[in-house]
């Protein structure tokens, strides 16, 4: 390899391996602000902030280990002599595992932020009747009853509230 080339790639590993654990030390503790720039940056991602921190905290963990691989990859070709295949065979795994990895970080937080986002969409049901605004007696299944109450014929107390309470 090429001293120019073997030099020109050490230095890009060595700029992008910190590069990527600041990111993954700040998507892990919470404090990357949603932004366009940096960290995972999809349509459910960016939707709200809760989708973006949880799709960087999930995503740290691979892009810790893409920066880290960066990093031994870049000092091993700055280690490394002229000659043989040394130099090519650990640039190609210096880079290929840099990319893999972060790539395999993005998607599992990408995932995580869709399913976040569905998650949120979903409109909460209680499988019953709607109730109308009678907000304080709750859901009501289709005979009318809460659900959870007895609907056999056991005798009924009205309690304090008015609902009838099973003895």
């Amino acid at each position: 390899m090429p001293p120019t080339l073997r030099l020109v790639l050490a230095v890009l590993l060595l700029l992008a391996g910190p590069a990527l654990a600041v990111l993954a030390l700040l998507g892990a503790t919470g404090t990357l602000p949603r932004n366009r720039f940096a960290g995972v940056r999809t349509p459910a991602s960016l939707r709200t902030a809760d989708a973006f921190a949880l799709a960087n905290r999930v995503a740290a963990g691979p892009l810790g280990a893409a920066g880290l691989i960066a990093l031994v990859g870049g000092g091993a070709l700055l280690a490394t002599g002229r000659g043989g295949a040394t130099p090519w065979v650990l640039a190609a795994l210096a880079v290929a595992g840099t990319v893999v990895m972060a790539g395999f970080g993005g998607s599992m937080g990408a995932r995580a932020a869709a399913v976040t986002i569905a998650e949120q969409q979903a409109a909460p049901t209680c499988g019953g009747v709607c109730a109308g605004c009678d907000l304080v007696a709750g859901c009501r299944n289709a005979t009318g009853t809460q659900p959870g109450s007895a609907t056999t014929g056991s005798t009924t107390t009205g309690s304090r509230d008015g609902d009838a309470t099973a003895d």
